[in-house]
């Protein structure tokens, strides 16, 4: 019989002397869990402590409306018009964030601060008469309202003469000195991967590759741990504190392991390398103008919530400053919109006053009893004897509450060992699922169809040991649509989405935000030739109910067809699919038989003569997100489908591979015809075939 039975069975007076004695050393005699395997440093400790962070994406590319520069550009093409660090600052901290990463270069080589290595840098510019630093402005912003301050330092200079030579390794160390030593302290410094390729490279305007281990980032890391070692080096690969999640969609695998590949389950003998998700709240990383619609809605910050934090990741938000200088007031409204929902979710505990019960706790001592989950502290944990790989945690409300998230922390710090949670909730008397998650780490979420309960379980796995648990917290999360939500039909008909009752779904069709007086979304709408749709719910009483959120549509694809295809697969992924209106299908150029390379073509008829202000580019949105994208391509307008003449637009999908979403190619000029020709000349990834999901025409 366990202690804690015989304490709870038998009176205290009746326990001889010598029982008590057995007991009281017993319980001194427990010891603490032994840490498992690769464990998080002091330094990644505090780096989770962070969490949710902004990027800023500000540079060349603000005022040139591209993605990456080539290193062409002139310093006087910076040029803010009412540049203000302290309301960029202001923003990502009324949306949560604790911190700000600069993008102090990007692959342009345009810097940010009058750096003493090169002449391509905000010195040389007309803004401010050259006198202008933006790295000194936010770093000083960020230090004067609390939020910590770290830059991205572009590995690739397209600039640069001495790229892809010795010489450039060391200009670039210098600049890292540089930054390290006037403008720290430096909470974390960013490494991207894009390395080599087209540039300008001091009027070379070649492509340049580089071999592995050119940067030296073994030698980099050891001079920021030198200058700063509470500095967390992102990238770097095995050099870095932490690492790429894998996509920039918000998104890391599930589970998520703190490894170099963070598909891989952690082993003793792996360094302890923990992932960061990165997206930007606008399709783009730098803004673009066209894009103030296309921002992020809290619905879908709250979906990249969940699948970064809430599997055990950082995350890392880029607000881009427009051409003022300054976050757009769009992006504003949804980084407190976000902010709102995420207090709402998470500012309230609903295990308040629960009692847990564990069916075994280490020793039967009470400092690893399961009560340790709800005390707030970080430095408890329940725990397992050794050896006791699976354990039941029972959890009892006060009273039936609403219940859709539950919040675990693994006690990372001896390790990282489960494997397996399964919660389950008593509805009406029976045990029904909830949700489960593959492993816990320093934080997860477990989202699930929202129950009211007063009872739930949580039955565990650990792969290593005995299990080690923390914290857990519940929560329910407020009402909101999501922009999959508000779909198009083939005939270009808006289809109203089922909304609460008691509410009332109002929109705008010029981009301008709904209010209690705007039409109510409540009948088909018909929208053939494509727009901006911003809807938002309110209640009875007039007042929003949700934040807003919006679908940009091009023109309706009804009477597309194809008429040639250069190279397709016809078993499951035809031509047809590029204009079917579905983003989870795509045509797939052929790969089975031997086919030569890009480039590839659709012709598609439009059924009749249209006109036009613009092409879309969709890349595949399954699981290989991201491959065989299109990097370069051409379009034509024509009225006849076999005399093109010259080609209406032609466009480079800068980073697509990483950032796989809608491209947009906006004509020098409206264009008509009724046949639209589309040759893919080349993919991102080098692939001998092409892909995608959607092709289609803007106003």
């Amino acid at each position: 019989m366990r202690g804690e039975e015989l304490r709870t069975s038998r009176e205290p007076a009746m326990l001889s002397t010598a029982l008590c004695a057995h007991l009281a050393l017993a319980a001194v005699a427990v010891e603490p869990p032994k840490p498992w395997g690769p464990c998080p440093s002091e330094l990644q400790m505090r780096w989770y402590e962070v969490g949710f962070y902004g990027f800023i994406h500000f540079g060349i590319n603000t005022f040139t409306d591209r993605e990456w520069g080539y290193g062409d550009e002139s310093p006087d093409q910076f040029a803010p018009t009412d540049f203000d660090p302290d309301q960029i600052v202001a923003a990502a901290k009324a949306g949560g964030m604790k911190g700000l990463i600069l993008t102090c270069k990007h692959h342009d080589g345009f810097c940010l601060w009058p750096s003493a290595y090169t002449e391509h840098s905000i010195k040389n510019s007309k803004w401010r008469d050259g006198k202008g630093d933006i790295v000194r402005a936010i770093s000083d912003a960020c230090h004067r309202q609390g939020m910590l301050f770290g830059t991205y330092l572009s590995p690739w200079d397209r600039n640069h003469a001495e790229y892809a030579k010795p010489a450039y390794v060391t200009y670039y160390k210098n600049q890292i000195a540089e930054l390290m030593a006037n403008y720290g302290p430096i909470f974390e410094m960013w490494f991207d991967g894009a390395n080599g390729g087209h540039g300008f490279y001091g009027v070379a305007r070649e492509k340049r590759q580089i071999p592995g281990g050119y940067y030296d980032f073994p030698g980099i890391a050891k001079q920021i741990r030198a200058a700063d070692p509470n500095c967390v080096i992102w990238g770097a690969g095995s050099s870095g504190d932490v690492t790429w999640g894998g996509s920039e969609a918000g998104v890391v695998p599930d589970p998520c392991w703190p490894t170099l590949n963070n598909h891989k389950r952690l082993a003793p003998g792996d360094p302890y390398v923990p992932s960061e998700a990165d997206v930007s709240i606008r399709p783009g990383w730098f803004y673009h103008a066209r894009e103030d619609g296309q921002v992020k809605t809290a619905a879908q910050l709250a979906d990249i919530w969940f699948a970064s934090i809430g599997r055990g990741a950082n995350l890392i938000l880029n607000l881009p400053p427009d051409r003022r200088g300054r976050i757009h007031d769009n992006d504003v409204a949804a980084l407190r919109a976000f902010r709102a929902w995420h207090d709402a979710t998470f500012g309230t505990d609903l295990a308040a006053g629960a009692t847990i019960t564990a069916d075994q706790t280490r020793g039967d001592d009470a400092r690893f009893g399961p009560a340790q989950l709800l005390d707030g502290r970080d430095d408890a944990d329940w725990a397992t004897d050794d050896g006791v790989t699976e354990a039941t945690l029972s959890v009892r409300l006060p009273e039936p509450r609403r219940i859709g998230v539950v919040r675990l922390v693994e006690a990372i710090r001896l390790g990282q060992r489960i494997e397996g949670v399964q919660v389950d909730a008593l509805v009406d008397g029976q045990w029904q699922p909830f949700g489960s998650a593959a492993n816990v780490g320093a934080r997860r979420l477990i989202r699930g169809t929202p129950v009211t309960t007063n009872q739930l379980r949580l039955r565990l796995r650990s792969g290593h040991e005995c299990l080690a648990l923390t914290a857990l917290s519940l929560h329910a999360e407020p009402f909101s649509l999501k922009p999959g939500e508000i779909g198009r039909d083939r005939q270009g008909t808006i289809v109203p989405p089922a909304v609460p009752a008691g509410l009332t779904l109002r929109y705008t069709l010029d981009g301008g935000e709904p209010t209690a007086a705007s039409k109510p979304l409540d009948q088909p709408l018909p929208l053939p030739r494509g727009g901006l749709v911003r809807v938002r719910l309110f209640g009875a009483d007039g007042q929003p109910a949700g934040d807003s959120m919006s679908r940009s549509f091009g023109l309706t694809k009804a009477g597309w067809h194809i008429v040639s295809c250069s190279s397709e697969e016809r078993e499951d992924t035809p031509a047809a699919n590029a204009i079917d209106d579905n983003p989870d299908t795509f045509w797939h150029s052929q790969w089975r038989l031997a086919q030569p390379p890009p480039p590839h073509e659709l012709v598609i008829d439009l059924g009749a003569e249209t006109s036009a202000g613009g092409f879309t580019y969709l890349p595949r949105q399954d699981s290989a997100r991201g491959r065989c994208c299109a990097s370069r391509a051409r379009i034509w307008l024509s009225a006849s489908p076999t005399d093109w003449g010259q080609p209406t637009a032609e466009a480079r999908f800068d980073n697509i591979a990483a950032n796989p979403i809608e491209q947009v190619v906006r004509f020098a000029q409206p264009a008509r015809g009724r046949y639209l020709r589309v040759v893919f000349d080349a993919t991102a990834d080098g692939a001998a075939f092409v892909t995608a999901a959607e092709v289609g025409l803007q106003d």
